[in-house]
């Protein structure tokens, strides 16, 4: 029999990505827009801290477990930034387009081009939850200058994984899930839940 939990999301890819996966667990993932939650403020500095609010907000108005992440890309030689500012680097309203710019133009300076997209991924068993289930990951790369890839969202055009030669944005969805940060992260939440 499986177990209904709230995805603090309403992103239709993530929501397919961790619907797959959890059902191994006897987990059914709704998304929370199906139960009318709006979507929760992001305040804090640190990727669990934002997961964790907002798997905590899912819940509370949901009465269910839920399950949230935070995730985002972080540049060595700009001190881990975007990081979870990584949406709104260039401001509001979010533009994937004035955010690559923002990155690329502050990254011209360094030669250190090393980055990761860094995944926290909180899953609470009911809003007070004293003990929740956390998971990350993490995928190495550098930073490009020149878009490659039609395939990708945010910075995975801009986002080269040199082992494979390719960017984020280059590879299948299967392959981009086999290898991200989000899809280690799940696999770990996955077997902390088995």
């Amino acid at each position: 029999m499986s177990h209904t939990i709230v995805l603090a999301s309403n992103n239709a890819g993530k929501l397919k990505e961790f619907g797959q996966l959890l059902e191994q667990v006897d987990f059914d993932v709704r998304p929370q827009g199906e139960f009318g939650v709006p979507v929760a403020e992001e305040p804090y500095l640190t990727f669990v801290e934002n997961a964790l609010t907002k798997a905590r907000h899912a819940s509370r108005l949901t009465g269910l477990p839920a399950l949230a992440d935070d995730s985002g890309v972080c540049v060595n030689a700009l001190g881990g930034a975007p990081g979870v500012l990584s949406a709104r680097y260039a401001g509001e309203p979010k533009s994937d387009a004035e955010n690559n710019c923002k990155l690329v133009a502050d990254l011209l300076p360094y030669a250190d081009k090393s980055a990761y997209y860094y995944c926290v991924l909180v899953f609470v068993r009911h809003v007070d939850d004293p003990q929740p289930v956390i998971a990350d990951g993490r995928w190495n790369g550098v930073i490009i200058d020149t878009p490659c890839g039609e395939d990708g969202l945010g910075y995975d055009p801009y986002f080269l994984l040199p082992e494979q030669n390719k960017t984020a944005a280059e590879f299948s969805a299967v392959e981009k899930n086999a290898l991200s940060h989000r899809g280690q992260a799940l696999r770990a939440l996955v077997e902390k839940l088995r």
